[in-house]
């Protein structure tokens, strides 16, 4: 094949991508409770209400609904080198979200409409993700179906189960970046960033830090629409 072809290959297959993220997307509070396809006690640790994103013609894309409090070994701070959170731990139940209609993770893989779990992870140092992301940390989706209870997957685990939610052998994730510094605490809103395509749901998650009575607001910035340009 020559080069002009390959070029011509690459931009067909990345024009989809895109499209979907230079379309205009908002976000809403949702007042309706998280969907009974999850199970009771996950249902149980989430807020009675959520956040839900509309593609530019007012069709909704996805709703979201976050962990009452997040467990965290420690007050939120700055990045440890590459890792956005180091005090949340690996496969911590984070939330639900449910894809309204097909959606797609940060490696544009196909979701299939449906309801799945949002579980914390760190991408492995293995040489196999550089370039993919400035950090670590993502959210992996878990069908509901497979997800039972709130405590954390072990890693293998929750790969395992992720990789079914995009009928993959590689886990569906979606990417954390750091929140804007702006903006209400107690709010959720949309971040854009133009130069990579990216659409990002900027969430008000609560934190139940070790030690300390009350929960503590820290805001997190997740992409939901577009992805890596691998």
């Amino acid at each position: 094949m020559t080069p002009n072809r390959v070029l011509l290959l690459l931009a067909a297959l990345l024009l989809p991508v895109v499209a979907r993220a230079q379309e205009k997307y908002t976000i809403e509070p949702l007042k309706s409770g998280p969907p009974a396809a999850l199970s009771g006690p996950i249902r149980e640790a989430l807020e009675d209400h959520g956040y839900q994103v509309l593609d530019g013609g007012g069709k909704p894309l996805a709703q979201i609904w976050l962990r009452k409090a997040v467990p965290a070994s420690s007050q939120p701070g700055e990045p440890k080198e590459t890792v956005l959170y180091p005090f949340l731990g690996e496969g911590e139940l984070l939330g639900a979200v449910e894809f309204k209609a097909e959606g797609h993770d940060y490696r544009d893989q196909a979701i299939a409409s449906g309801v799945y779990t949002l579980r914390y992870g760190l991408q492995p140092v293995n040489g196999d993700h550089l370039g993919v992301s400035p950090y670590r940390d993502f959210a992996l989706l878990v069908p509901a179906a497979k997800d039972k209870a709130t405590a954390p997957l072990p890693a293998k685990r929750l790969e395992e189960f992720s990789a079914e939610a995009a009928e993959s052998s590689h886990p569906a994730v979606l990417m954390f970046l750091p929140a804007p510094s702006e903006g209400a605490r107690d709010a959720a809103s949309m971040a854009r960033d133009e130069a990579k395509n990216l659409w990002s749901a900027v969430l008000p998650l609560k934190l139940a830090v070790k030690g300390q009575g009350e929960s503590v607001p820290f805001r997190v910035q997740l992409v939901v629409v577009g992805a890596a340009m691998m």
